[in-house]
């Protein structure tokens, strides 16, 4: 996965997030945004595992590198923790948008997909 992949799937994770919060929801069970919300954690999980090197990959070789690692390393340990619940509230996602491990995360996505953007 390259990084402009990497970094669609993050925007969208977030996005989905946001509108997941607002549902008000008691749980992921029974309705089709609680199955949808797994899957777009699972595929942050995914766009997150690696990230590094994929920056790497488009010549992004500089020390801001290694914050988007070590925030990439935060906002996955948050998410799996999420992922691990027997149950998914719009409340728990609401707080995990509230994260600043995944808000520091996505400032440096929406950074480097500008900077993709411009090449």
């Amino acid at each position: 996965m390259n990084l402009a992949a990497r970094c669609d799937a993050l925007e969208e994770c977030y996005e989905f997030m946001l509108a997941y919060a607002g549902q008000g929801l008691a749980d992921d069970a029974g309705s089709a945004s609680g199955t949808q919300v797994r899957e777009f954690l699972r595929s942050a999980v995914t766009a997150l595992t690696g990230i590094a090197g994929a920056c790497s990959e488009e010549g992004i070789d500089t020390p801001f590198v290694s914050v988007v690692a070590s925030d990439a390393e935060s906002s996955l340990a948050a998410i799996r923790l999420v992922l691990a619940q027997r149950s998914i509230s719009s409340q728990l996602i609401d707080n995990l948008n509230a994260s600043i491990h995944l808000r520091a995360l996505l400032t440096d996505i929406f950074l480097l997909d500008e900077i993709l953007k411009r090449r």
